[in-house]
């Protein structure tokens, strides 16, 4: 299949390379633009482009399908297909149309559930034992078109955002590559999806690392688990953030919510519903990430509650 790809991060870039594998003709890229990053400001391209510059395919980085020359370059091109791997906009329906096998997306959740940018995150925070991807055919909604193919995995209660993405995207791929060739030869028959299960994964906002201690210790887990990459889970000690990569939760300890259990050769604090967290490794603003253990030999909160 002559195909264009539209993907922007690294978990897209597994799906581009298994194209490229898999001997599909990959015609162009189109990605976000090279954006600002770190405290310095460098101005950098996303991975997606990276890679596809390292194979010799054109990429076009247009701001919105409102240019016309984005719509331009795709009629010349005239693909079989649109592959969409977290690309970061919606298209057009003119773009929607125009390829004979219509726009494929590759999704990190088992449709309809978690439609939305950050599916991967929602789906550890919100404590499921179970997620997968799906392929789709776009259509103008949110991850609202018909299903191709699913393909589901456990969350195991050690997944972290990180681990959980990495198996989805060569999950994905896999997927992907099933899919365009299930279209070629006619025997995948999409499926409307299921509009009364359907759940939303919105994008990650900074302030929903703020951990309620109200929650319990299991609750507490799955949030530092699903925002370990970003923006990470945190509370306040004093007027200082303290950001909580990992932990371990206790059952049956009593305690009053946020109220600090023990600070000598553990650092543990008490969550609702008679439940603790030993939080195991941390980083105090101002200060570098380090095991709790290290951190706790060397000071003491002067509080007894966060």
């Amino acid at each position: 299949m002559k195909v264009v790809f539209m993907g922007t991060p690294e978990f897209a870039v597994k799906s581009l390379q298994a194209l490229l594998d898999g001997g599909h003709a990959v015609a162009a890229v189109f990605t976000q633009p090279d954006k600002p990053v770190g405290r310095k400001h460098i101005l950098t391209p996303p991975a997606v482009k990276i890679c596809a510059q390292q194979h010799g395919i054109p990429v076009y980085q247009p701001a919105s399908f409102k240019d016309p020359k984005a719509l331009e370059i795709l009629t010349a091109i005239q693909p079989d297909v649109i592959v969409v791997v977290a690309y970061g906009k919606l298209l057009p329906e003119a773009v929607l149309h125009l390829p004979k096998f219509g726009c494929v997306n590759v999704h990190a959740s088992v449709l309809p559930k978690y439609r939305g940018a950050s599916p991967i995150q929602w789906s550890i925070v919100c404590g499921e034992k179970q997620t997968g991807v799906s392929t789709m055919q776009l259509d103008k909604g949110m991850d609202t078109g018909d299903i191709l193919l699913t393909k589901t995995t456990e969350i195991t209660d050690t997944d972290t955002a990180q681990t959980l993405g990495d198996r989805l995207c060569v999950m994905g791929a896999d997927l992907l590559l099933q899919t365009l060739d299930g279209l070629k030869k006619g025997q995948i028959t999409p499926q409307k999806q299921d509009e009364t299960q359907a759940s939303y994964a919105p994008i990650i906002k900074k302030s929903d690392g703020l951990i309620d201690w109200t929650q319990s210790a299991d609750q507490i887990n799955c949030k530092i688990r699903g925002l370990q990459t970003w923006p990470v889970a945190y509370t306040m000690a004093g007027d200082k953030m303290l950001k909580i990569y990992s932990a371990k939760v206790l059952p049956d300890v009593a305690g009053g919510c946020g109220e600090i259990l023990s600070q000598d050769k553990a650092l543990i604090v008490a969550c609702g519903e008679d439940s603790a967290l030993e939080i195991t490794e941390l980083q105090l603003e101002g200060s570098k990430r380090m095991p709790a253990q290290d951190f706790i030999r060397g000071r003491k909160f002067p509080f007894a509650a966060f």
